[in-house]
């Protein structure tokens, strides 16, 4: 067979002729996508699996003997199917990584922006956090229309920046070369241009999502919007991500201290509505986020226990959103300040993503609310503790003396 559509056509006409209703097939790059889905669409019962794990030990590597050993594997049930979110769901996951390498591109032209901006020595940058937020937008407009004093560019600053308007007056001195103002201009046109994408995005991403919970019927209980909410980002989608999650998972997982919007929108699409059911336990879904130890015990003892070195989308969201938790003051934030301080930021990052993973599995497959005290200690529990040590220490130090 080959592999244009018709040929796909004509490999599961035969399947089904010759009453194949079972197909084990390797996951290899994006290949695998139109006939999987093809089968699919054919009734067939589809098991990917991942290359790896089904690595033929013969010593001839053919085409041929791949597909014999993974027929005989299948046959004897030994293989693991890699899970796959529904259509609706995979939908929104397209668009949502698509929207992220959009947001990529537009921050190397903040970069562009910046570079051509170094070379006329003007320092911007150095006062302002953000060149692309109103002051900044402000002021390089202003020069692209010809504006040259220093002290009325300072004074389209915003009132609330940290800087005087005399340091970024002293910042705008510069030599304005014609071929780096017109660098900087088209930079400034291609980010407005991404800006533009991202926001077409956010559109159609939020009717795939309004399509989406129509067609599992979703609930229609109410909302009880998180009290806590997260501050949003800049770059966060223009939609109600909160009200969409609840519909789906029936439970609001904002109330999870470190989840915003932009994360559970990448959680909808990697994972979709019905994930809990293809995951027997949380600790298995944490394992599948590689948020867990990869333990080689031999002779009862642990040999190595080093996390694979594999990206897990899902498991990268988890990691990112716990980043911020370092400054929390909640029992979320003790947690990871306590693993940090034992035993680094590395493992606090990778420990409090795998608590993150495991509540967010069992609210969403128990439909229960985030309950703090089952995460950790909070700032008083905490205080107690280290009083109640110090008093030991205390006395022990009276009875030695």
């Amino acid at each position: 067979f080959g592999c244009f559509t018709r040929d796909l056509n004509e490999i599961c006409s035969w399947l089904c002729a010759c009453k194949v209703d079972t197909v084990a097939m390797e996951a290899t790059g994006i290949y695998w996508l139109p006939l999987y889905f093809k089968l699919k669409d054919s009734g067939i019962d589809v098991v990917l699996v991942n290359a790896r794990d089904v690595k033929n030990i013969s010593e001839k590597k053919t085409d041929e003997a791949d597909a014999e050993w993974l027929m005989l594997l299948h046959t004897y049930g030994l293989l693991k199917a890699s899970f796959q979110p529904e259509n609706e769901a995979r939908k929104v996951r397209n668009l949502a990584r698509h929207r992220n390498n959009i947001l990529k591109a537009s921050s190397k032209e903040v970069l562009h922006m910046q570079k051509a901006m170094g070379q006329m020595n003007i320092k911007l940058s150095t006062v302002l956090s953000d060149i692309t937020g109103l002051s900044g937008r402000r002021i390089i407009t202003a020069i692209l229309q010809g504006q040259r004093n220093i002290y009325e560019l300072a004074a389209l600053a915003e009132p609330n920046c940290k800087a005087s308007q005399e340091d970024i007056a002293l910042s705008l001195e510069g030599t304005w070369d014609v071929d780096l103002l017109f660098m900087l201009k088209q930079s400034l046109a291609a980010y407005d241009f991404f800006l533009s994408q991202v926001g077409e995005c956010d559109m159609e991403i939020e009717r795939l999502l309004s399509l989406y919970g129509a067609q599992i019927e979703a609930g229609s209980a109410e909302l009880i919007r998180c009290k806590r909410k997260n501050k949003r980002s800049k770059n966060a989608p223009r939609m109600d991500i909160e009200n969409f999650a609840y519909q789906l998972w029936g439970v609001n997982v904002f109330e999870i201290p470190g989840l915003k919007d932009t994360a559970v929108m990448h959680l909808i699409g990697e994972l979709g509505h019905d994930f809990v059911d293809k995951f027997g336990s949380a600790e298995k879904f944490s394992s599948w986020c590689n948020l867990t130890p990869n333990n080689k015990i031999s002779g009862g003892k642990i040999l190595s226990s080093k996390i694979m070195k594999r990206k897990n989308p899902v498991g990268q969201i988890f990691r990112t959103a716990v980043a911020p938790l370092a400054r929390d003051k909640g029992e979320m934030g003790n947690y990871y300040r306590r693993i940090k301080s034992r035993s680094g930021a590395l493992q606090a990052n990778v420990t409090t993503a795998h608590k993150m993973a495991k509540i967010f599995y069992t609210m969403v497959k128990t439909k229960t609310s985030y309950n703090a005290s089952k995460v950790g200690l909070g700032e008083r529990e905490l205080a107690e503790r280290k009083i109640a040590k110090l008093e030991c220490l205390l006395m022990k130090l009276k009875n030695v003396s």
